[in-house]
């Protein structure tokens, strides 16, 4: 049974791939115990260029952290930038350029065994396009990719979590979780470690958890969790729906 963990990306010692031309953590997934998502950091150096191939038996998303750049799919070139998700499907594959000063940061989540279904072609999101929904204690999230623009067995979002605490809850989805920015605490049980910026979380199904803000800065998360729903869609210890949309977690949205 996989249990809550937290990785320090920083902690993780990088390695050079020779096929893709990219530097890779690998922070969470079957190194972590974790076999139903995979994390990973992927760096593209100043004016270099990468290739992203995704395997024929995965779905993948890219989420961007940090530097500029431009992504090749299906013979369009998009621009990238901090906020700008990526969804590629089995067997896409996707040609990085780092066109800034610095390096071209993105977190890579990939799904094993994606569900059944016809292929969506890869796309590119922005953040800001997206609309902000509400969840439990006024914490607020944006969906870059879910079922409806094409990733078929999960949900991507970034979250915003506030200075009041949530209370202790669970959610009947696996999800692995990037610390964009900020500080706080992750508690489960007896477990409780610091997290920040860097910092990575595996979360099985139905643990009993709180992901606390500490400091003034604000705190946002880029999150993967599978299967797809919303993120809202947290319950109290005894089973009690923690908040109202939990009933139909898509009800509604289009």
């Amino acid at each position: 049974m996989p249990a809550v963990n937290v990785v320090h990306a920083a902690d993780v010692e990088p390695r050079r791939s020779p096929s893709s031309g990219l530097t890779v953590r690998s922070t969470l997934g079957n190194g972590t115990g974790f076999d139903a998502l995979q994390q990973a950091v992927l760096e593209c150096a100043p004016g270099e260029q990468a290739t992203v191939s995704v395997p024929g038996d995965v779905e993948e998303t890219l989420f961007v952290i940090h530097g500029e750049g431009e992504i090749e799919l299906r013979g369009q070139t998009h621009p990238l930038a901090p906020d700008v998700g990526v969804y590629l499907p089995p067997a896409a594959t996707a040609t990085l350029h780092n066109t800034g000063s610095e390096p071209l940061r993105l977190v890579a989540v990939r799904v094993p065994d994606p569900s059944p279904g016809p292929p969506t072609p890869a796309n590119v999101q922005r953040l800001e396009e997206q609309p902000v929904e509400q969840a439990t204690t006024e914490r607020e999230f944006r969906i870059v990719a879910d079922p409806r623009t094409g990733l078929r067995s999960a949900t991507h979002f970034v979250g915003y979590i506030p200075a009041e605490r949530a209370p202790d809850h669970f959610h009947t989805y696996d999800e692995v979780i990037y610390v964009i920015e900020g500080t706080g605490t992750m508690q489960a049980g007896s477990f409780s470690e610091e997290v920040a910026a860097g910092s990575c979380i595996q979360l099985p199904a139905r643990t009993v958890h709180c992901l606390s803000k500490s400091g003034e800065e604000p705190m946002r998360i880029v999150a993967v969790f599978r299967p797809a729903g919303s993120p809202a869609a947290a319950f109290y210890p005894d089973g009690t729906p923690a908040y109202q949309s939990n009933q139909d977690p898509l009800q509604g949205r289009s």
